[in-house]
C-alpha cells in the first residue's frame, strides 16, 4: 500500500520543498492550533499557489500525518539513554512532554489520525528507542508495550492538564469557585486541597506510575 511515507515526492519549483510545507504547517498550527491548518493557507504563507503544494502533498490528511512526525523528531533523545530503565524512561517521557507543550494541537492530532495515519520515520524511531529504555527490566514484549502505552497515556493526560492551567482555565478561577463553594463547610476534604502546592508534580506522578511496575529499590 502506498503511503505519504512511501510515496515519491515530485518536485517542480526548486525553491519549494515537502520540509518547508511541513514546516510552515507546524508553525501555524502552533500560533492558530490545527484547524488553520490548510493547503491554501500554508500555500499562501509560503508566497505560493495551493496547486503547487499537492505536487508535494496530495491530501491535507497526509500534512497532519507530516506534521506529527516533524514533531515527533523532538522526542527522539540525543546521545545514549541512561543505562536504567527507569530513568531511561523517564528522560523519553519528559522529551513527549516538553514536545506537547510547544506544540498544543499535537495531543489532538494524534488522536485524530490514530485510526486512519501511518507512523512516520521519527515516530518509529521514538518508539524504538522507547522500547530500548526498557531493554533492562525483565518483561515480556507485550509487557513492554503495555508499559509503553501507560507512560503515554499519563504523559498526554498531564499535557492535557498543564495546557488547560496556562490557558487560565483551569488555574486561579477553579480555586475561587472552590472556595465559594466550599465555605459551606460540606467538602472539608476538598477545602483542605485549596492549601496544597499546586506546582507540577509530573515526574513525582510518573515516578509512581513506574514504581507500580518495579520499585525504585528493586531498580
Amino acid at each position: 500500500m502506498e503511503t505519504v511515507w512511501t510515496r515519491a515526492e515530485r518536485k517542480q519549483r526548486p525553491t519549494l520543498s515537502r520540509e518547508q510545507i511541513v514546516r510552515a504547517a507546524v508553525a501555524v498550527a502552533d500560533s492558530e492550533g490545527l484547524d488553520a491548518v490548510s493547503i491554501r493557507r500554508i500555500a499562501t504563507e509560503l508566497g505560493a499557489r495551493a496547486m503547487s503544494l499537492y505536487t508535494y502533498i496530495e491530501r491535507k490528511e497526509d500534512l497532519f500525518d507530516l506534521m506529527i512526525d516533524e514533531v515527533a523528531a523532538e522526542t527522539v533523545p540525543e546521545g545514549p539513554l541512561p543505562a536504567q530503565w527507569r530513568e531511561a524512561t523517564i528522560a523519553i517521557a519528559r522529551l513527549e512532554r516538553e514536545a506537547a507543550l510547544r506544540h498544543p494541537w499535537l495531543i489532538g492530532a494524534i488522536a485524530r489520525r490514530s485510526q486512519t495515519s501511518t507512523l512516520g520515520p521519527n515516530m518509529l524511531r521514538h518508539l524504538e528507542l522507547s522500547l530500548a529504555a526498557l531493554d533492562p527490566l525483565p518483561a515480556t514484549p507485550t509487557e513492554k508495550w503495555q508499559i509503553i502505552r501507560a507512560v503515554s497515556d499519563y504523559t498526554s493526560g498531564a499535557v492535557l492538564r498543564e495546557s488547560r492551567e496556562r490557558a487560565g482555565t483551569a488555574g486561579g478561577h477553579d480555586v475561587a469557585h472552590l472556595r465559594a463553594m466550599t465555605d459551606s463547610g460540606a467538602y472539608p476534604r476538598l477545602t483542605a486541597l485549596l492549601g496544597v502546592d499546586r506546582r507540577d508534580s509530573f515526574e513525582q506522578g510518573l515516578r509512581w506510575l513506574l514504581n507500580g511496575i518495579s520499585p525504585e529499590d528493586a531498580s
